[in-house]
């Protein structure tokens, strides 16, 4: 069993390096791994919240984002 020190450890070392949905989606892969009680066991350890972590177990099981652009056609910073 993974402990709360490990847990911790694991995340402030990769944690400056991830993005937002880049967290949310390894904390959801932990707290999958952990099975039950893991949400509860990575958002101590991570300082997301179990619903965030939830919305990342959500999109772990829907098909991986395209890679390349994330906005639609015509959104964002228009070029120059």
């Amino acid at each position: 069993m993974t402990t709360f020190i490990e847990l911790k450890r694991k995340f402030v070392l990769i944690w400056p390096h991830l993005d937002e949905r880049a967290r949310r989606m390894m904390a959801a892969n932990e707290a999958r791994q952990l099975g039950y009680g893991g949400v509860s066991r990575v958002s101590r350890a991570c300082g997301l919240s179990r619903v965030t972590i939830t919305k990342g177990m959500e999109e772990l099981s829907n098909p991986p984002l395209e890679t390349g652009a994330l906005d639609a056609p015509g959104e964002g910073v228009p070029p120059f």
